[in-house]
């Protein structure tokens, strides 16, 4: 089953149950894929989905932070509760140690020195870890290798 019919299913199974946020979160999943099928003119892949998702995650945690710095209990609440909807839909996520393996490989492959090879190191760590780790993790750990 592709990704986009599992959303598919599970907004009917989200209807049926009356879960109102989980509906929420998926229409605004299928808004946003629906979007950036416009944008393309294509129908997308499930790598291309898996990518969109990642943003919305990526937008999730952004707010999350911010309404965290403002006090806004309601909000962060709310927040969690979509990402943790979201999440179901992307791969299982590395574990850091998982994460530093793979960096510490790239680093071997490349040759990496210092801060100067951080852009090298982050272009090949990306594609390998696509949708499974946060962009800023990855960033602070390639950071503390190449110090």
């Amino acid at each position: 089953m592709s990704l986009m019919d599992r959303i598919s299913e599970d907004m009917k199974q989200a209807m049926k149950n009356k879960d109102k946020l989980k509906l929420s979160v998926i229409r605004m999943i299928r808004s946003a894929i629906k979007y950036t099928e416009i944008e393309k003119q294509t129908t997308l892949s499930d790598e291309q989905i898996l990518d969109v998702l990642t943003r919305e995650v990526k937008q999730r945690r952004d707010s999350l932070q911010e309404f965290e710095k403002a006090g806004r209990q309601d909000l962060v609440e709310n927040v969690q509760a979509e990402l943790e909807i979201l999440k179901q839909y992307l791969p299982q996520q590395l574990s850091e140690q998982e994460l530093r393996n793979i960096i510490q490989s790239v680093i071997e492959e490349i040759g990496a020195k210092g801060k100067s090879d951080m852009g090298k190191v982050m272009s090949a760590v990306m594609p390998k870890v696509k949708g499974r780790a946060d962009g800023k993790l990855i960033n602070q750990l390639v950071q503390e290798y190449l110090s």
